[in-house]
């Protein structure tokens, strides 16, 4: 298959963005035209690359052409050395790129957050409301658990529908990542400005785009959403994780504080607000989500994750964490566990097993086990490139989702929303 399309990097602070070229793609030149400004974030990410290139297995076969000086978005803008670019670095400035790079009718595939205040809305309004495609880099929906989860809800005769009573949320989605990490079987090297929360944005504007992301693709239908009409905020919070300096310097290889954070250090450690959490009704569906961040992954752990989609024939629910083996497992829990229902689980199953080889239902407790094999699972690393395949895929066929652009803009509503809430309850 000749290629078709020739990717360019803007600016690549964040190492999301070497991971989309985990894995080469047919319809993708392996020449990649990287523009940004000088220094360590640009240089990481072509380490990155360049294991990719010299692994044993699978190797890529990207040729790396870099553009280094601050005028990087101009030259890329005259250059035009590709057609499909992607973002993944500072927070601060990403809407104004992608705006422009849109407007200069470049395709753009950019990692999360788009925006970390409501006053980027109007940039983000004018992005999504016309060609050519732009999107953000939702990784969750590739995950094997979520996706079988997903199906299962789809299913009245399995879920039901999503309830509504009591004080649990119809959805309960939590997540805990690490600021200290292993990536690509190496110790992950934050930039400095990762922690200042005026350029990465603050906690409730990170990993909860995910978790909103996931609420609206586990509910949503054909018809587009609009914030204003099926979204109602009820609550959020946001607070803080204590961060070392000992442990600062490992993270990011400074032997101290730099001077853009240091208002908020004492006591020798910097207050990084990055948790969050925010209760909300999606089209009357009752959602809460949280997003934690721990200080670094325990020996032989991971990151960890749960989410609880509660319907009036059963609960569904994945787990990652110490007692899955830092696997995601999904079980099913039945309202009543009847042999009726057991064979109407198994049919369930069994019907999607063309789309998921091996799938199976095995007796857990007071219900029951989705066993997946080894062969579908995929590493959270992999599914960038998933993501990237997925987006090449949209542009060729000139038909993408009818939600893309509606999506997208209740997200990040709901997040800037949830942001400005959170400064008032504080």
């Amino acid at each position: 298959m000749k290629p078709k399309h020739t990717l360019v990097v803007l600016n690549p602070g964040h190492f999301h963005a070497a991971l989309t070229l985990r894995k080469r793609h047919p319809r993708l030149s392996d020449d990649v035209h990287v523009y940004a400004e000088d220094g360590p974030d640009v240089e990481s990410f072509l380490a990155i690359v360049r294991s990719f290139n010299e692994r044993s297995q699978g190797p890529t076969g990207w040729r790396l052409h870099v553009y280094r000086g601050p005028d990087y978005l101009q030259r890329l803008l005259a250059d035009r050395a590709g057609d499909v670019v992607i973002i993944a670095g500072k927070n601060d400035a990403k809407m104004s790129a992608i705006d422009r790079l849109h407007a200069e009718g470049f395709f753009v595939l950019g990692d999360k957050p788009w925006l970390i205040d409501a006053d980027a809305l109007t940039m983000l309004n004018r992005t999504t409301a016309t060609p050519p495609l732009a999107r953000d880099i939702m990784t969750e929906r590739h995950e094997i658990a979520t996706r079988v989860q997903k199906a299962l809800a789809q299913e009245p005769e399995v879920f039901g529908r999503f309830r509504s009573d009591g004080d649990e949320p119809a959805l309960h989605l939590r997540s805990v990542h690490h600021l200290y990490k292993v990536v690509n079987d190496r110790p992950l090297v934050r930039p400095a400005w990762y922690f200042d929360i005026a350029v990465q944005g603050e906690g409730i504007t990170d990993v909860s785009t995910h978790l909103v992301d996931l609420a609206q693709w586990m509910t949503g239908g054909a018809e587009p959403l609009d914030y204003e009409r099926d979204v109602e905020l009820l609550a959020a919070r946001q607070w803080e994780t204590d961060v070392p300096r000992d442990r600062f310097s490992q993270i990011t290889g400074l032997p101290d504080f730099p001077a853009s954070i240091r208002d908020r250090v004492s006591e020798d450690r910097l207050r990084y607000l990055c948790n969050a959490s925010l209760s909300y009704k999606l089209r009357g569906i009752p959602v809460h989500l949280e997003s934690i961040w721990a200080l670094a992954i325990p020996e032989g752990g991971g990151d960890m994750h749960r989410a609880v989609l509660r319907g009036t024939r059963a609960d569904l629910t994945v787990d990652q964490g110490p007692a899955t083996r830092f696997l995601t497992e999904l079980t099913v829990h039945p309202a009543e566990r009847t042999a009726d229902y057991a064979n109407v689980l198994g049919r369930a199953v069994a019907s999607l097993r063309p789309s998921f080889p091996g799938l199976a239902v095995e007796p857990a407790g007071t219900g029951y086990r989705i066993a997946i094999p080894p062969a579908l699972r995929t590493t959270h690393e992999q599914h960038f490139a998933a993501v990237l395949e997925q987006f090449i895929a949209d542009i060729d066929s000139g038909e993408s989702p009818t939600r893309t652009g509606s999506d997208l803009v209740t997200k990040y509503t709901l997040l800037a929303r949830a942001k400005e809430l959170s400064h008032r309850a504080a």
